[in-house]
């Protein structure tokens, strides 16, 4: 999974990019950004998973940028981790759908929740893709269709497709001429 970090101090920044690094060594850290204007355009940029924003920047706050990333990304928006010192705005933050608030000073262990939590939500979106690839496969394709199973009276008749002149529907039936 790819993350960026949007923080307007550069020591914080670095704190929270070395606590990740510990508690989840195969994340990478694409970008850190300065400012919420600056989260925007790295997001758009580079596609990250999860974007750690804290709340107080220049430019834009980092409720401003979770708001403007989801209008602009839509469905493909990153996850959103609010890390901040600023517990007031944690209602807020879950209103733009935020997976996890982080209060800063970050301790280890509840960064390590959060990480739980990430992932936790990393494997049911792949279960899901797999799930919906799996739907895919198993859906019958027009091409390889050879005859159409059609009731005539109590009977059930199979129909070669090259003998169909057409399907007509009409409420909840199809006839097959």
């Amino acid at each position: 999974m790819k993350a960026i970090i949007a923080d307007d101090e550069p020591l914080l920044a670095a704190s929270l990019q070395a606590a990740l690094r510990e508690a989840w060594p195969q994340l990478e850290v694409a970008a850190t950004a300065a400012n919420g204007l600056e989260a925007v355009r790295l997001t758009e940029e580079s596609k990250p998973d999860v974007v750690f924003l804290d709340i107080q920047m220049p430019g834009l706050t980092g409720l401003e940028a979770a708001a403007e990333i989801a209008d602009r990304m839509g469905e493909a928006a990153p996850a959103i981790v609010f890390v901040t010192a600023y517990d007031e705005y944690a209602t807020k933050a879950f209103e733009l759908a935020a997976v996890d608030y982080v209060l800063k000073p970050v301790a280890q262990e509840r960064l390590a929740a959060t990480v739980a939590r990430l992932k936790a939500k990393q494997r049911a979106f792949e279960e899901l893709a797999r799930q919906l690839r799996a739907l895919g496969t198993l859906q019958p394709k027009a091409e390889t269709m050879r005859q159409v199973r059609a009731g005539a009276g109590n009977a059930v008749k199979l129909i070669p497709i090259e003998e169909v002149c057409y399907f007509q529907a009409a409420d909840k039936y199809t006839t097959v001429v």
